[in-house]
């Protein structure tokens, strides 16, 4: 199995992602952990040809739920991106845009095997932002 630096060193190089703009490290409750931007994420889907669909599983003013759907070859991925007042800190708030980027990052990292190495997106959580 390789390591954390290892497949990440892999992602950057095999994506074209730059480590300037693309990639990020950040602290979260003592542990460091490694982050992917949005840009970074968008390149990751466009290098792998992973295609993304959405469906709205529950859309209220205040409580969003959007369904990601991934497929490349016969591979397909599924999860989900939600936005609510308590995670979302946006103004004015967005979140049928929140819950998609969600979505859409939580998708394209599960289907480079990402997760397995404790590497998310940044849009995932508002603790996760780079500051």
């Amino acid at each position: 199995m390789e390591s954390k630096r290892d497949f990440l060193n892999e992602l950057v190089k095999n994506n074209h992602l730059n480590v300037d703009e693309d990639v990020f490290r950040k602290a979260i409750r003592g542990k460091e952990m490694a982050f992917i931007k949005r840009s970074g994420i968008e390149k990751i889907q466009f290098t792998n040809d992973i295609r993304v669909c959405f469906e709205v599983i529950t859309m209220q003013p205040d409580y969003v739920v959007i369904k990601a759907i991934a497929t490349k070859g016969d591979m397909v991925v599924e999860s989900f991106g939600e936005a609510t007042p308590e995670n979302t800190n946006q103004k004015p708030p967005y979140y049928s845009a929140m819950a998609e980027k969600r979505g859409l990052s939580r998708v394209v990292l599960k289907m480079v095997g990402a997760y397995k190495y404790n590497v998310y997106g940044e849009d995932e959580a508002d603790d996760f932002k780079q500051t």
